[in-house]
C-alpha cells in the first residue's frame, strides 16, 4: 500500500506547512537525499510544552513526537509532491526537552519512529536514529525532530 493511501486508511491529515522561523529553510535536497530541518509539534493549546518527565509525561511527549513527525511528513509532501516518492527513511534525529537524569529519550522518539513505520512500512520506514535529551528547545516544546529521506526517481522525468 502506498504511503499516501496508508495515511488515508489511518484517518490522518497532514498539517499545513509552517514557514521556517529563522535564517534557514524547511528542507534541502541534494542528489537523491532530502534533508529536513528540525520541526516542532503543532500545538496551539501548548500541552506539548515543558520538560519530561516533571512537566510532561513520557506518553504525552511520545504523542508530541508523533505530531511533530506529521509536520515533517507535510514538508516532504510539499517538497516532493507525494510521500510515495520516498524510497527510504534514512535517519531521524530526536531532541527531547528533559529533566537532568531522565534517560528514556528513546521511548519519546518512538512516537515519531513508529509513525514512519506505520505509514511507509518497515522496509522503507525503518531508519537510523539519534534520541537525546537537551536542556531546552525553541518555544519550550518537549520535542524537536529532523530527518533525512532518500528520494525515489521521478517516473515522470
Amino acid at each position: 500500500m502506498s504511503a499516501e493511501a496508508k495515511l488515508v486508511e489511518m484517518g490522518l491529515e497532514l498539517p499545513e506547512v509552517t514557514e521556517a522561523l529563522g535564517s534557514y529553510v524547511n528542507a534541502v535536497r541534494t542528489g537523491n537525499l532530502l534533508f529536513l530541518s528540525g520541526g516542532l509539534p503543532s500545538d496551539p493549546e501548548r500541552r506539548f510544552n515543558g520538560k519530561v518527565p516533571s512537566e510532561v509525561s513520557v506518553e504525552c511527549a511520545k504523542a508530541a513526537a508523533r505530531q511533530a513527525m506529521l509536520g515533517r511528513l507535510a514538508v516532504i509532501r510539499r517538497e516532493l509532491g507525494s510521500l510515495d516518492r520516498v524510497a527510504r527513511v534514512v535517519a531521524v534525529q530526536g531532541y527531547v526537552n528533559s529533566d537532568p537524569g531522565f534517560g528514556d529519550h528513546p521511548l519519546v522518539v518512538n512516537g515519531a519512529s513508529d509513525l514512519l513505520i506505520e505509514v511507509f512500512g518497515a522496509e522503507i520506514g525503518r531508519h537510523s536514529r539519534v534520541a537525546v535529551g537537551v536542556g531546552s528547545l525553541p518555544l519550550h516544546v518537549v520535542v524537536e525532530l529532523a530527518l533525512v529521506v532518500e528520494v525515489a526517481d521521478d517516473p515522470a522525468a
